[in-house]
C-alpha cells in the first residue's frame, strides 16, 4: 500500500468550476499524437486489481469509494486503475472537456510525420516514429493538490455539474418540468372518488381525530357513511387502539385542515398528492447528483412521475407514502453529506500533504448537518411506520462505508481502522441517538393527552413493566409491545395478500376500490355511465408493467456491477431496495400486501436509471452511430412506459369505463 493515494488523470481543467484552476490545463497524457505514436502510460499503484467492463457505469473516480481510480478504455486521459466501472454521463455540460488537446511542447506532426529529437532511433534510414511519451508525460506540472484529490474523490464530471449559470438553471428546469406532469397525474380529480378508499376508513378518520382531540378516538358503528357526508358527531372521546406511530395521521390531517376541512375528499388525500409529487422533484435531483448527468436525472424523475403505484399512492391517504416521502428525503440527504464531506477531506487533506505532514488517521471532517438532517427523516419515517428503521439501519451503513473508502483514496494508510473509528462510531451515535430522540418527538401528542391509549398504564399496573423506566415511557413501552404482537401477529386471510418475492414484478397488485354500485349497472344507467351495457370503476395499485419488469431486469445488472466492478452508485441505487423489500422476508407468514413496495420504488427507478446510463454508455468509448443507437433504444423504451401509463391511468385513478375496457388491462389472472 503506498502512501500517496490513486489519482485519476482527468487533468484537462474546468475553468468554470470554482475549484478549478484557471486557465485551460492541457490533458498530460494524450492518447494520440498526429503520426505514428504509441504512448507508453506509466504504471499507476493501486490496491484492488480487476478488468475494467467494456462499458462504463459511471463517470466519477471510484477511487473514491474502491481505493482505485477511474477507467476510460481508449480515452486521452486514462490512467489504468483496474476493477472499477467508468460510466460516462449520458449529457456533458456545455462546457465539459471530454477530450483535453495535447500539451503544446508535445512533438509536431507536420505533413503525417513527427519532428523527432535527435538521437532517435533510426528504423530503415528513418527516424523511429513510434516515441515513448513517458518522460514528456512526467514533465507535466502536476494538478494541485486539493484539486488532485477532489478529482479522486467526487471524479471531474461532478466538479463540473454546475459549472456554468446555464448548466444549474437546466438543472433545475427539467426536474421541474417532470415535477409538473407528475403534479397533473396526482392532482387531476383528487376527490375522485368521494368515499372512504381501503384503508383510508382508518388513517383519514384517525388524523381527523388528532387534529381535534389530540388523540385517536373512537368512532361510533358503521361511521363512514356520516364522515363522507360531513358529518363529524361520531367521533367519541375514549382512546381508541392504534397499531401505527402517529407522524403520517398528522401528515394527513394537516393535509385536511389546509384542504378545508373533513367535507372535501380531496382535503383527505391533500398532503399525500403533495408529498408524492415532491417525491418526483427530489428523485430527479437525486439522480442528477448520483449519475452527475442531468438527463438521467430527468428520466427517474419521469418514471416515477407516471408510475401506476406511485400515481395510486398519491392519491389515496395512506401512511406508506409518508413513508416513501421521509425515507427517499434522507437518502438525498445522505448523498449531499457525501459530496460535502468529501470535497471538507480533499481541503483538509491537502493542507497536511502540502506541508509534508503525515495523515495519520486523516483529518475530522467536524459536523456533518447534511447527515443530521437524514437522521431526523429517518425518525420521521419510523414515526410514521416501523419499517422505516430498516432504511435508518441501511443508510447509516451506506454512509459509514462512503467514509472508510475516502479515507482510503487520500491515503490514509489504517484507512479501515480510521473510517470506522473516526467516523463509524460518530455516524452510528448520531444516526441512531437523532433518530431516537426524533421518534419520541413524534409522540408528543400522545404524552400531552392523559386520555390517550394506554398513556395511564403505569399508574394503574405499579410494578410492572421496564420499571427503572419513567411512567409515561413505561407507558409508551408497553403500547410498543401491544403493537409490536398485533404486527407480528396479524394472519388474517385476505384476497389480496401477497408474498413479497412477487412484489417486483407486481405479480399481485391490490385492488383499492371497485364498487358494486357502478358494476351493478344495467341498461340505460350502464350507458348513461360509460357509454356501454356493463361498467367498472376502479383503483388498483399496479405498478407501470413495462417499468417494474424492466426494474427487475436492472437490479440484476446492478448487482453484477456491485460485485464483479464494485461500483458505489450500484450499491446506492440498490440500498433502498434492500431495506425497503428484504426484510419482509421475514414477515411473509403475516398478511401483507404489495402496495408496501412503494417504500422502495423510488430506488427501482434508480435503479433501472442506473442500467439505463450503462446502455447509452460513456460518448468517447461509442461511435456516433452506435451512440445514436443506444440513445434511440432508451428513447422507445421511456416512450412504451409513458405509452402503458396513458392506458392504465383510468383503473390507477378511478375513472368510470365500460367493462370490456377494464378488462383488457387485466394482463395476468392474478391481478383481477
Amino acid at each position: 500500500m503506498t502512501d500517496v493515494p490513486p489519482t485519476r488523470d482527468d487533468d484537462a481543467a474546468l475553468p468554470d468550476h470554482p475549484d478549478a484552476p484557471s486557465g485551460d490545463a492541457p490533458d498530460p497524457h494524450p492518447a494520440s499524437v498526429t503520426g505514428a505514436v504509441t504512448v507508453t502510460e506509466p504504471d499507476v499503484v493501486n490496491e484492488e486489481s480487476a478488468p475494467t467492463p467494456p462499458r462504463a457505469p459511471a463517470d466519477e473516480a471510484s477511487a473514491g469509494d474502491g481505493g482505485t481510480a477511474d477507467v476510460r478504455a481508449g480515452h486521452p486521459s486514462a490512467h489504468a486503475a483496474p476493477g472499477v466501472p467508468t460510466p460516462k454521463d449520458a449529457q456533458h455540460a456545455p462546457d465539459e472537456r471530454t477530450d483535453a488537446p495535447a500539451p503544446t511542447d508535445a512533438p509536431d506532426a507536420r505533413d503525417g510525420r513527427l519532428d523527432v529529437p535527435a538521437g532517435t532511433p533510426e528504423v530503415d534510414g528513418e527516424p523511429d516514429s513510434t516515441v515513448d511519451l513517458e518522460k514528456h508525460v512526467e514533465e507535466e506540472p502536476p494538478l494541485p493538490t486539493r484539486e488532485r484529490l477532489l478529482r479522486t474523490l467526487l471524479g471531474a464530471d461532478r466538479l463540473a455539474l454546475d459549472a456554468t449559470p446555464r448548466d444549474r438553471l437546466i438543472g433545475w428546469l427539467w426536474p421541474i418540468a417532470v415535477t409538473v406532469l407528475a403534479g397533473i397525474a396526482r392532482f387531476w380529480d383528487l376527490g375522485r372518488p368521494h368515499k372512504l378508499v381501503f384503508d383510508e376508513t382508518y388513517y383519514v378518520k384517525d388524523a381527523w381525530s388528532l387534529v381535534t382531540r389530540g388523540y385517536e378516538a373512537q368512532w361510533s358503528a358503521e361511521p363512514n357513511p356520516a364522515f363522507e357526508s360531513g358529518d363529524m358527531s361520531g367521533l367519541g372521546t375514549v382512546a381508541s387502539y392504534v397499531v401505527h406511530p402517529p407522524v403520517g395521521k398528522w401528515v394527513i390531517g394537516l393535509g385536511i385542515q389546509l384542504g378545508g376541512g373533513p367535507d372535501s375528499s380531496a382535503a383527505w388525500r391533500l398532503s399525500v398528492a403533495i408529498l408524492g409529487t415532491l417525491s418526483v422533484l427530489m428523485i430527479a435531483r437525486i439522480a442528477r447528483r448520483l449519475f452527475a448527468s442531468t438527463a438521467l436525472g430527468v428520466v427517474a424523475g419521469l418514471l416515477l412521475a407516471v408510475d401506476g403505484e406511485a400515481i395510486v399512492m398519491s392519491r389515496i391517504s395512506l401512511l406508506d407514502p409518508v413513508l416513501t416521502f421521509f425515507v427517499l428525503a434522507a437518502f438525498g440527504a445522505l448523498l449531499i453529506d457525501r459530496e460535502r464531506a468529501r470535497r471538507r477531506l480533499a481541503e483538509r487533506a491537502a493542507v497536511v500533504i502540502d506541508a509534508g505532514g503525515e495523515l495519520g488517521w486523516g483529518p475530522r471532517l467536524g459536523w456533518r448537518w447534511w447527515r443530521l438532517a437524514a437522521a431526523v427523516l429517518l425518525g420521521l419515517a419510523i414515526g410514521t411506520k416501523w419499517s422505516g428503521i430498516y432504511f435508518l439501519a441501511v443508510f447509516g451503513l451506506m454512509t459509514v462505508a462512503w467514509d472508510v473508502t475516502a479515507r482510503r483514496a487520500v491515503g490514509v494508510r489504517h484507512w479501515a481502522r480510521a473510517g470506522v473509528l473516526r467516523d463509524g462510531v460518530v455516524a452510528g451515535v448520531a444516526m441512531v441517538g437523532i433518530g431516537v430522540v426524533t421518534y419520541l418527538a413524534s409522540w408528543w401528542s400522545w404524552f400531552a393527552s392523559t386520555d390517550a391509549y394506554n398513556r395511564q398504564w403505569a399508574a394503574l399496573n405499579p410494578g410492572q413493566g421496564v420499571e427503572w423506566l419513567p411512567p409515561a415511557l413505561r407507558s409508551l413501552w408497553k403500547y410498543h409491545q401491544d403493537m409490536w404482537a398485533f404486527h407480528n401477529g396479524l394472519e388474517t386471510p385476505h384476497s389480496y395478500a401477497a408474498h413479497p418475492l412477487g412484489w417486483i414484478v407486481q405479480w399481485r397488485p391490490t385492488s383499492f376500490y371497485y364498487p358494486t354500485e357502478v358494476s351493478g349497472l344495467q341498461g340505460q344507467a350502464a350507458v348513461d355511465a360509460c357509454g356501454a351495457d356493463q361498467c367498472s370503476q376502479a383503483i388498483t395499485a399496479l405498478g407501470n408493467p413495462v417499468l417494474w419488469w424492466c426494474g427487475a431486469a436492472a437490479i440484476l445488472v446492478a448487482l453484477v456491477w456491485l460485485i464483479r466492478f464494485r461500483d458505489w452508485r450500484a450499491g446506492a441505487v440498490l440500498s433502498g431496495i434492500a431495506a425497503g423489500w428484504l426484510p419482509w422476508f421475514l414477515y411473509a407468514h403475516r398478511t401483507i400486501f404489495t402496495f408496501y413496495s412503494i417504500a422502495f420504488l423510488p430506488w427501482v427507478v434508480l435503479t433501472l436509471t442506473y442500467v439505463l446510463g450503462l446502455v447509452i454508455g460513456p460518448k468517447e468509448e461509442l461511435g456516433a452511430r452506435q451512440r445514436r443507437v443506444a440513445i434511440w433504444c432508451v428513447g422507445v423504451l421511456l416512450a412504451l412506459v409513458v405509452a402503458v401509463s396513458v392506458f392504465f391511468y383510468p383503473i390507477w385513478s378511478g375513472m368510470v369505463i365500460p367493462y370490456d375496457f377494464w378488462h383488457s388491462h387485466m394482463w395476468m389472472s392474478q391481478w383481477v
